[in-house]
C-alpha cells in the first residue's frame, strides 16, 4: 500500500463535517482519484475548494488533508498529483479563518495545518532542491516562507537554489505575502 493511501484511510472522515455541508466521507475518494488511485491511473483534477478550503474559511478536514497531502509529498506520485498536492497544501497553509462549528470547539484550523506542515520541513527542502519542475519548486518554496521557523536556513536555501525558484520566491516577494500570517 502506498504511503499516501495509508494516511488516507487513518482519518474517520465520515465523523468530519465537510464545507459543502455534508460528511467529509466523499474526500477519501476524492484525494485517492487526486494521486491516480490504487491502481496507479492517471490521476485526476478534484477541486476541493468549498469542501476543505476557501479563500476566507478552512474546515474541519483541513487538518486530515494537510497530513495526506505531506504523504503525498513524501510518496511515488505522479508529477501533475505531486503539484496539486503542493498548492492544495499551500491553500491551507495560507488559511486565514477557522469554519464556525470548529471555532466552538476551538480549533484553529490555519495553526494546526501549519503545525502539520512543520512537521514535512524536509518534505518540503526536499521539493525546492529536487529540481522536478519550477512550480513544484516554487509552491515548495512559498510553503516554507509561512512554516519555516529557521529563516536564516530559508534564506540559504533561496540562495542555493536561486535558479531553480521563481523571481518572486528568489526576490522574497513570495516571503512579504505569506508571511504576514498571524502564527
Amino acid at each position: 500500500m502506498r504511503l499516501v493511501e495509508s494516511e488516507i484511510t487513518r482519518h474517520d472522515w465520515t465523523s468530519m463535517r465537510c464545507g459543502c455541508g455534508s460528511s467529509a466521507e466523499h474526500l477519501a475518494g476524492d484525494l485517492l482519484r487526486l494521486t491516480g488511485g490504487g491502481s496507479r491511473q492517471e490521476p485526476r483534477h478534484v477541486d476541493l475548494e468549498g469542501h476543505v478550503w476557501s479563500p476566507v474559511v478552512l474546515w474541519e478536514p483541513a487538518p486530515a488533508v494537510t497530513s495526506v497531502a505531506l504523504a503525498a509529498l513524501a510518496d511515488d506520485v505522479p508529477p501533475t498529483a505531486r503539484e496539486s498536492f503542493l498548492d492544495l497544501l499551500q491553500c491551507l497553509v495560507a488559511g486565514e479563518g477557522t469554519d464556525e462549528e470548529s471555532a466552538r470547539r476551538g480549533l484553529d484550523l490555519p495553526e494546526l495545518c501549519r503545525g502539520h506542515a512543520t512537521q514535512g520541513l524536509w518534505l518540503l527542502y526536499g521539493e525546492v532542491m529536487s529540481n522536478r519542475s519550477p512550480g513544484a519548486a516554487g509552491s515548495a518554496f512559498e510553503i516554507l516562507t509561512v512554516v519555516e521557523p529557521d529563516r536564516a536556513r530559508l534564506q540559504r536555501v533561496r540562495e542555493i537554489a536561486a535558479d531553480r525558484l521563481p523571481v518572486c520566491c528568489r526576490t522574497g516577494l513570495c516571503d512579504d505575502e505569506l508571511s504576514t500570517l498571524d502564527r
